[in-house]
């Protein structure tokens, strides 16, 4: 297995455009980085009563309470997590983000996980189609291995590059934001998460590192139905197609339709944000943490039971 494994990531660094995606997401982080620092260089924060502020940001949200009968559960929620949120900071006197600093940039970037996910996605949605297309899947296929490990292999190759695409995303925004805007107070560098009603203080940096681990499952799910496509259909745009769409689209869809709908909670989409529970703002008024990882379970089974299911089977025909 670790012969296919190893064949199979030099086929993916084989390609030119391997490092050309790296290479693309290493300059988005710094170029996002170094744009941040030009405006706030151009537009130094004002100094402020930030209590006052927090004071009349609540009583608003407050007011936008009352008139929200019709809103969708997460969203009232949200505003009770900001109001308290905002009380917990004036009591303990804990000033919100004034100036960006390495741990905001590091927040900031898990924009650039979807952008990283983008090329993982290419690279799923082609590692088995392109055998096809290119006629070596008999070559690979008379090996003396049987096929449920070749295409494995080719999974576990997927799993190790996404994760490299994220390490690379992590450390280059870490290093960027340290460079560009320090590591700020130390006083600050905590996060205020919102847990069963009641905030509470979390250590910055585990939070960061968590937040880009579950940032990163609703790419990774896409990730693996691009490679279940390509497997199934041996196509490899119809696989990219359909997963960037999702990747775009499949989050807004998702909570237009819980607005209106509960059985909105067993889609794909609606499950993949883990951190709902974290903060406490789950998309559909009962789900819990357990719901959403039985249902991700049941989906990364479901695409597992077609691409090997299949794969293993059907004849093979260039």
């Amino acid at each position: 297995m670790l012969k296919l494994i190893q064949n199979e990531w030099v086929k993916i660094w084989k390609q030119k455009s391997t490092l050309l995606m790296m290479v693309l997401v290493i300059l988005m982080v710094f170029a996002a980085g170094g744009l941040m620092k030009y405006f706030d260089s151009k537009e130094p924060p004002a100094k402020s009563d930030w209590k006052q502020e927090l004071q009349a940001e609540n009583k608003n949200l407050k007011q936008n309470l009352e008139q929200m009968d019709m809103a969708a559960p997460s969203a009232i929620e949200y505003q009770k997590k900001q109001i308290a949120i905002n009380e917990y900071r004036i009591k303990h006197d804990l000033a919100p983000d004034q100036e960006r600093t390495v741990w905001t940039f590091l927040r900031d970037s898990t924009d650039f996980i979807s952008f990283a996910g983008l090329f993982v996605i290419i690279v799923a949605a082609g590692i088995v189609a392109h055998e096809f297309s290119w006629g070596t899947i008999k070559i690979l296929l008379i090996k003396p291995y049987k096929r449920w490990k070749v295409l494995l292999s080719k999974y576990l190759s997927v799993n190790l590059f996404f994760l490299l695409m994220l390490a690379v995303v992590f450390v280059t925004a870490g290093i960027t934001g340290f460079v560009l805007f320090g590591s700020g107070e130390a006083a600050n560098n905590v996060h205020l998460a919102y847990v069963d009603g009641k905030v509470v203080e979390q250590n910055l940096f585990f939070y960061l590192v968590k937040t880009y681990a579950l940032n990163s499952l609703s790419v990774y799910m896409l990730v693996t139905m691009a490679f279940m496509i390509s497997a199934v259909f041996r196509n490899s745009g119809l696989a990219i197609g359909l997963s960037v769409f999702l990747l775009l689209m499949g989050g807004t869809i998702t909570n237009l339709l819980a607005a209106k709908f509960d059985w909105a909670k067993y889609s794909l989409f609606a499950n993949t944000n883990l951190m709902q529970y974290f903060d406490g703002i789950p998309l559909v008024e009962g789900m819990t943490m357990t719901f959403s990882i039985t249902m991700l379970l049941i989906y990364f089974a479901i695409f597992h039971l077609l691409a090997f299911g299949i794969f293993t089977k059907r004849d093979i025909s260039v």
